[in-house]
């Protein structure tokens, strides 16, 4: 036994691991800077330890285990996603608004992150059973049908960033199937439709303020205007080295909103300057690198899309929040991966790189 722990632990790739620790200890600087000036006896930052310490378990557990298994369960994990979007509509608790969190213990739960690894699970189980140059059509309707049941659920919260979030994360994976053009336009067509649809009858009117704040910042300067233009204060007074943890301005004095999750980049700009952020960028480039090029190693196609869904989610999150906190895109409340305050996030981050580990070490090991 120990030594097939020494073998796997041998065969990890301790240089994508490396990036994500590096990652969380910025995010638990950022995290202890905001909390210190809060006041809140720094609660924030010790929760944010105790789900690291559960994630980094559960991600050994699963880099151990044999993900070849998931592969079998893909279909009654992606019922279980349901289930839980159900559920979090009758028994769920109201943050800011939307009715995504199960309360336990004191503890917030947000089921759609667990939809995230479960939708990546499915397509990839879907894909590597499909010959994608026969019946296109079969496989864009069967897998987005699927995607759009879940979208439509959490738009139900509503939780309009994290629907759009499982429809890029779908539609990316369609990407690498190399579709036909001609499905692609429809696709296209069928989003502006969504679109349009969706701003006459379905968005709030707080969501219909974010776009339009983004095309036009004066819109609304004392609520969504107000929370992009402290954003960008934040990242623009950072300078080189930055404030230094603990001394941004904007953190510290509580003009920024939401300082420990959809602007925890600003703090990091602010409080550790371009420097700082050049490093996040450094090692976010590298978790992406290291996955990419571990792709030549595997030796089936579900651990290939698999890897292709993560590194889609991983950079959709980060790109989206990032262009958040720069003002280039509309607030939509997505997280920065590694980095942002939240147990259900980390724990289910890591619970993917822990697969994605699994399928490396098993890409390397011969049995």
């Amino acid at each position: 036994m120990f030594k097939k722990i020494f073998i796997y632990l041998k065969n990890m790739d301790w240089i994508m691991l490396s990036s994500v620790l590096l990652l969380m200890a910025f995010g638990l600087a950022e995290i202890y800077s905001v909390s210190l000036g809060k006041g809140t006896d720094l609660l924030n930052f010790k929760k944010q330890l105790l789900f690291i310490a559960i994630g980094v378990v559960l991600m050994l557990f699963f880099a151990f285990s044999d993900y070849h298994n998931l592969r079998s369960y893909s279909v009654y994990l992606y019922i279980l996603g349901i289930i839980l979007l159900l559920a979090v509509l009758f028994f769920g608790k109201v943050i800011n608004g939307t009715k995504g969190w199960f309360s336990i213990f004191g503890f917030g739960i947000q089921p759609v992150e667990f939809v995230k690894l479960s939708l990546i699970i499915f397509l990839a189980r879907y894909f590597s059973g499909s010959s994608m140059r026969i019946n296109q059509l079969r496989h864009f309707v069967v897998t987005g049908g699927a995607t759009l049941i879940l979208f439509v659920l959490i738009l139900f919260q509503p939780d309009f960033g994290s629907a759009m979030l499982l429809f890029a994360l779908w539609f990316s994976i369609i990407i690498f199937t190399g579709p036909e053009k001609k499905y692609l336009f429809a696709i296209f067509l069928i989003i502006a439709l969504l679109a349009g649809g969706a701003w006459s009858f379905y968005l709030k009117d707080y969501q219909k303020q974010r776009v339009l704040t983004f095309f036009n910042p004066s819109f609304d300067p004392l609520d969504q205007g107000y929370n992009v233009a402290q954003a960008i204060i934040a990242v623009g007074s950072g300078g080189l080295a930055g404030r230094g943890i603990g001394f941004g301005s904007q953190s510290q004095l509580k003009f920024l909103p939401e300082s420990q999750t959809d602007f925890i980049f600003a703090v990091v700009a602010e409080e550790l300057g371009f420097l700082g952020v050049s490093l996040v960028m450094l090692f976010f480039a590298v978790f992406f690198v290291r996955c990419i090029t571990s792709l030549k190693k595997v030796n089936n196609d579900f651990g290939i899309f698999f890897i292709l869904g993560v590194v889609s989610l991983i950079f959709i999150e980060m790109f989206i929040n990032i262009a958040m906190n720069m003002g280039l895109l509309p607030v939509v409340g997505i997280s920065l991966p590694f980095i942002s305050y939240g147990g259900s996030a980390i724990i289910i981050n890591l619970i993917l790189v822990g697969i994605l580990q699994s399928i490396i070490i098993r890409s390397k090991t011969i049995y």
